[in-house]
């Protein structure tokens, strides 16, 4: 599998208060902010905290894995044998998202961004002459 980016989903009974913990105690900056949730820059890596999730929904902490066609590796998993959760599917965010389970349960969340997501578009101001 191509990973293009990664992040870790924390799962929180209280998302304003770990998102205040990472943000105000350690210190980490916002890579990005969106309704019900805060991707944070950790290294060279993400961590995201979404308001959305419960722990029930989707038993604790997910992997986050985009990938460049998620079709295509639904079924190159399927072939070997991978427990697909979730098929496929656009979410309202705009995202096309699938979930498959690790060995030891945790929700592994295969996503492909289109081309048109605000994710895709420089969301700079143009710069000035």
């Amino acid at each position: 599998m191509e990973v293009l980016t990664s992040r870790t989903l924390l799962i929180s009974p209280d998302p304003d208060a770990l998102t205040a913990f990472y943000r105000d105690s350690l210190g980490l900056a916002v890579a990005r902010e969106y309704p019900g949730g805060v991707v944070f820059h950790a290294g060279t890596s993400l961590l995201e905290i979404p308001a959305h999730l419960t722990a029930t929904e989707v038993g604790g902490d997910v992997l986050w894995l985009q990938v460049r066609d998620v079709a295509a590796e639904r079924n190159r998993l399927a072939d070997r044998g991978v427990p697909i959760t979730a098929e496929p599917e656009t979410k309202p965010w705009g995202l096309i998202e699938m979930t498959v389970r690790d060995p030891d349960g945790r929700a592994v969340i295969i996503v492909q961004i289109p081309a048109d997501h605000p994710l895709r578009r420089d969301q700079r101001p143009p710069a000035q002459a």
